[in-house]
Formats: structure tokens, C-alpha cells, sequence
């Protein structure tokens, strides 16, 4: 599992599957916290990460976030 730093697990776009799920990179996203919050496309920082209990699509995403957030700008600029 990766190790969470300052600016989270993993850091990446929000994106939309065939089957209707929310994942960025190779996690699940939360449907109802995803469609409550966020758009297509958001930058988003995976904070915590736990295993994918869903039959429908475990075989996609071994992990599934629980808690995320708008990457902030100010993160991006620590990267450069």
C-alpha cells in the first residue's frame, strides 16, 4: 500500500468507467461522496485507501478511497 505523505496516497484526475464507476488511477472512488462533491476531471489527493468489498467491481479496483480532496494549488507548486 502506498505511504501517505503531506499531499496524500496518490494524486490524480477524476474518471469515469464503461460501468458508471469513479476511479482515479487504479482506485475506486466513492460513488456517492464522488457525485456529491466532485466533477469529472478534478484533481484530486487520495487520503485513505481500503479494500474494495464490491463483487461488481474488485476485479477493476482491488482498492477503494474513503477519503479524498480537491488536490490544492498550493501542492502543485511544492512539485516543481
Amino acid at each position: 500500500m502506498p505511504k501517505e505523505t503531506k499531499k496524500g496516497l496518490y494524486r490524480g484526475i477524476i474518471e469515469r468507467d464503461a460501468k458508471g464507476n469513479y476511479f482515479c488511477g487504479p482506485y475506486l472512488l466513492d460513488y456517492k461522496l464522488t457525485e456529491a462533491n466532485f466533477r469529472l476531471g478534478d484533481k484530486v489527493s487520495i487520503k485513505k485507501l481500503i479494500a474494495n468489498t464490491s463483487e461488481l467491481s474488485v476485479r477493476d479496483y482491488p482498492q477503494k478511497s474513503v477519503k479524498f480532496s480537491l488536490a490544492g494549488e498550493d501542492e502543485e507548486e511544492e512539485e516543481n
